[in-house]
């Protein structure tokens, strides 16, 4: 069947949730940027449960021997803590925004499988439930967010809940491959006709590359999860040493899944990254070619580092020498990506809006995160923090620090394109400034109680740990001032929503497609293109005198 079947369209106007009707229609929308707006709803919704259960964690670890909660609730609240995070928060706000602006910034009205797209966010939004309503069934999951065999297996963990983890992740992960299948034909085949894939903008190009990590490495995931399952419910014997099973073939699949994972969550942000710093810096991006190929290379590279989680397994040497070199390897393209942010902003006429402080903060701390991760590519010093605080430290660098900020920063930059209307600068930088000391206090003391010696998951510790109060108070003092920033960005996106300073189609004399109609877009997102003969269409046409190097 050809893709180039007519897109079924819907014809009505888009409905508004100032109306009190409508609601059945975005239930049963196609549109894109419909399920993209219900897309970062859902992440949203689940970012407010995630963090919650955040502080419950922070309030039980910030004195020793605390009881703010039993053992058996906080093995619940941890589990669901990163699962809620990484699967149901990052992915679903990252796969948003893709569905919102990756049709309009290639010249699209609709992605190429538009029931498809509605199909994707239903089942994912499905998967989320699921496993929260194991909540109601009694237990929720209680293994952590990777849920190791065999302590997942039934002789060890008899409650229902891991079984509702399983349901729940295959799911939303079928919601998660059908997404990607439909970035890669729609920017292979929807793009604009004179739009080469040289002129993709470069959160595009992030998006392309992430879908095809997603084709790779989630069905991995779902193959273990069914193991698992069959395990629980039919007696296999996959994961069961004593039943001549394998644990370490658990941690070779998950981890097969859960490096590239950690790809998946971080691209799409760099993408948003490569958007707003050339906007505010008022120049160019710096290595367009080096950004893009470094996207690639670090593609392919995410699939040869998954055993630098298993170092303390006891490989050999020439295993460890290998998967230690690879994943000292993948830094040097990530490396890439951060001399170029710099590169372009150097000598620019900066705007140091909230989105671009949001990116600033971005680059300090992702870089913190990506050089703490290197840290453990060294085979020595990862036997020593592996399962300490400072993973959780480092763990919280990269997707926080990195992917979140990145998120922020594309929400206040897009947010007039997709409403019509700015959110608030003034409630912003509080936002931004409370965020980021916040997050520095909670994560940044950790790395410090890692190499004292506190291991990751536990409950509670003894008050004999060096620094051991000091420093969880401090971490748990930081989480209150992230709660706080939280709150106030809720308030900024509903008052500015509702009372916001009105935008026009291109409010920051950006120069990507989609600030070429009108803002909110409506229903077709584009009457008539502009031309496209560079990477900066409206540049080129509002400055004629001084286009940008014709690509085609």
């Amino acid at each position: 069947m050809s893709l180039y079947q007519p897109i079924p369209e819907p014809k009505d106007e888009l409905p508004s949730p100032k109306r009190s009707t409508g609601l059945l229609s975005w239930f049963s929308s196609v549109d894109h940027k419909q399920i993209a707006i219900m897309y970062m709803l859902l992440a949203l919704f689940f970012f407010i449960i995630g963090g919650l259960e955040a502080m419950v964690i922070r309030i039980q670890l910030s004195m020793p021997q605390s009881g703010f909660v039993t053992p058996q609730t906080y093995s619940q609240i941890f589990t669901m803590h990163g699962t809620t995070m990484i699967f149901l928060v990052l992915m679903p706000s990252l796969i948003g925004l893709g569905t919102y602006f990756v049709p309009m910034m290639i010249g699209a009205n609709e992605m190429a499988f538009p029931r498809l797209n509605a199909f994707s966010f239903w089942i994912t939004c499905l998967g989320g439930f699921v496993l929260y309503f194991s909540f109601f069934a009694g237990n929720a999951p209680n293994a952590g967010w990777f849920n190791y065999a065999p302590l997942s297996e039934k002789p060890y963990t008899a409650n229902i809940g891991i079984d509702y983890y399983v349901i729940g992740l295959s799911i939303t992960g079928i919601g998660s491959i059908g997404a990607a299948l439909n970035f890669i034909t729609t920017v292979l085949t929807r793009r604009a006709k004179q739009m080469k894939l040289n002129m993709l903008p470069l959160f595009v190009w992030m998006v392309l590359v992430n879908s095809f990590l997603i084709l790779g490495a989630f069905p991995l995931l779902n193959s273990g999860l069914f193991m698992l399952l069959i395990d629980r419910q039919l007696d296999a014997h996959f994961f069961v040493p004593s039943t001549g099973g394998s644990a370490l073939v658990w941690q070779h699949i998950f981890w097969s899944f859960g490096h590239p994972e950690v790809y998946i969550l971080i691209l799409p942000a760099w993408g948003v990254i490569s958007e707003v710093i050339p906007v505010f810096s008022r120049k160019p991006i710096f290595g367009y070619a080096f950004v893009a190929v470094s996207s690639i290379a670090i593609g392919l590279l995410s699939f040869g580092v998954w055993m630098h989680h298993m170092f303390a397994i006891g490989m050999s040497n020439t295993v460890n020498a290998f998967f230690g070199a690879s994943s000292l390897l993948i830094g040097v393209p990530t490396g890439v990506k951060v001399i170029n942010w710099i590169a372009t902003m150097y000598k620019g006429s900066i705007r140091f809006t909230v989105a671009m402080l949001f990116c600033l903060l971005f680059l300090i701390n992702f870089t913190i995160g990506g050089l703490s991760g290197i840290s453990f590519a060294l085979v020595p010093v990862d036997w020593q923090l592996t399962d300490s605080y400072y993973v959780v430290a480092h763990l919280h660098y990269v997707f926080l620090g990195g992917t979140a900020f990145a998120v922020f920063a594309g929400v206040y930059y897009w947010f007039p394109k997709m409403t019509g209307r700015f959110l608030s600068e003034k409630l912003g930088k509080w936002h931004v400034w409370l965020f980021v000391t916040g997050f520095n206090m909670t994560f940044l003391v950790q790395h410090l109680l890692g190499i004292f010696g506190m291991p990751r998951r536990v409950y509670t510790y003894m008050d004999d740990l060096p620094y051991g109060f000091l420093l969880n108070g401090i971490s748990s003092a930081g989480a209150v001032l992230m709660f706080i920033a939280v709150a106030i960005f809720l308030w900024n996106l509903y008052i500015s929503y509702k009372k916001g300073k009105k935008a026009g189609p291109d409010p920051w004399n950006a120069w990507t497609l989609e600030w070429a109609t009108t803002s909110p877009p409506t229903l077709q997102n584009f009457k008539e293109l502009p031309p496209i003969h560079s990477r900066r269409p409206l540049w080129d046409l509002k400055h004629p005198e001084n286009q940008d190097k014709r690509l085609n």
